[in-house]
């Protein structure tokens, strides 16, 4: 019960201080007059994806390496099967032509590029698989690359629209910037600490605590702002929102967690990574069953089916 609660504490924390984190940074880069569209691209943006990044981090660190690869790649999943799942449901998602042909299928490679970097047994026939730091080095250019596109689209759309931020005093934004980062900081520590624990009493892997629980914790924040988007029918942020937090996810997070420590891969790990690929080909592929380019509610019902019984499966079996 104390492990379920600092759990759920350091989820708390840590939404908590993802929210005040930007908030107050957007605000404090308003008064500075940095543009908004590095605001939107760099504060938000990352902000949105720092539980992610705090937890792989600092379960990389600790030697956590099941855990810090869980999250990512279980963070993922969700996005796709449930989050998207769930979002087609409420609102039939109309897909741009730049992410039908652009993002999605720069998610689609993340997911093929990561299940290549950790498989050292299979494709360089050494003794373990691990995500190397020259493997995290590959992960962030592939990163620098898809921030660069976004700001030569961002640069190159002159209907962008103004971002709604809440302006205040630039001491009082500094100060919950520093409140905002020691939530973050807390809660991801609350959560790799709890989520080890556990996994030891239930008798579960740490993988199976990052692809389930840790993962759907930390991705709290796409959820919300995809549901409500799609509740509104504001469809482009519902569907931009989860790819480009499934590329910031697998390049940027894998990425820095694995120069901060090599992570070594664990043999059914493949069998995840192999469901993230195939999360991935299945959105780009039911972009073009119904009429234009939509996923429909048919295709939410079948991504939320294929997401229970993925969770089911690892639940069962326990690996």
């Amino acid at each position: 019960m104390v492990s379920i609660l600092i759990l759920l504490g350091g989820f708390t924390a840590l939404v908590y201080g993802a929210g005040i984190l930007v908030d107050s940074s957007s605000s404090l880069a308003r008064k500075l007059n940095i543009p908004d569209i590095v605001i939107g691209l760099t504060i938000v943006a990352f902000g949105t994806s720092s539980p992610e990044l705090l937890v792989s981090l600092m379960a990389s660190a600790e030697g956590n390496s099941d855990l810090a690869l869980g999250n990512v790649i279980g963070s993922n999943i969700f996005n796709i099967l449930f989050i998207l799942g769930i979002s087609a449901i409420l609102s039939p998602l109309t897909i741009k032509t730049g992410t039908t042909w652009i993002e999605v299928p720069l998610t689609f490679l993340s997911a093929v590029v990561v299940l290549l970097l950790a498989n050292d047994i299979f494709i360089d026939k050494a003794a373990a698989s691990i995500v190397s730091k020259s493997d995290g080095i590959i992960l962030l250019m592939f990163f620098l690359v898809f921030l660069v596109y976004n700001i030569t689209v961002m640069m190159n759309n002159s209907n962008e629209e103004k971002l709604v931020i809440k302006e205040e005093a630039a001491w009082k934004s500094a100060l919950f910037i520093i409140g905002g980062l020691i939530l973050l900081v807390a809660g991801g520590r609350a959560i790799v600490y709890s989520s080890v624990k556990l996994a030891q009493m239930a008798g579960l892997s740490e993988r199976v605590i990052g692809l389930t629980i840790v993962s759907v914790g930390t991705s709290l924040p796409e959820a919300a702002t995809s549901i409500v988007a799609a509740l509104r029918k504001n469809t482009d942020i519902a569907i931009g929102n989860i790819v480009g937090s499934n590329i910031f996810n697998i390049f940027l997070i894998l990425g820095t967690s694995a120069i901060v420590k090599p992570l070594p891969v664990h043999s059914l790990s493949n069998i995840d990574m192999a469901v993230n690929i195939l999360a991935s080909l299945l959105l780009f592929i039911f972009i073009f069953t119904g009429r234009g380019r939509k996923i429909g509610r048919l295709e939410g019902i079948f991504f939320l089916i294929l997401f229970i019984a993925y969770i089911t499966f690892l639940v069962l079996f326990r690996g």
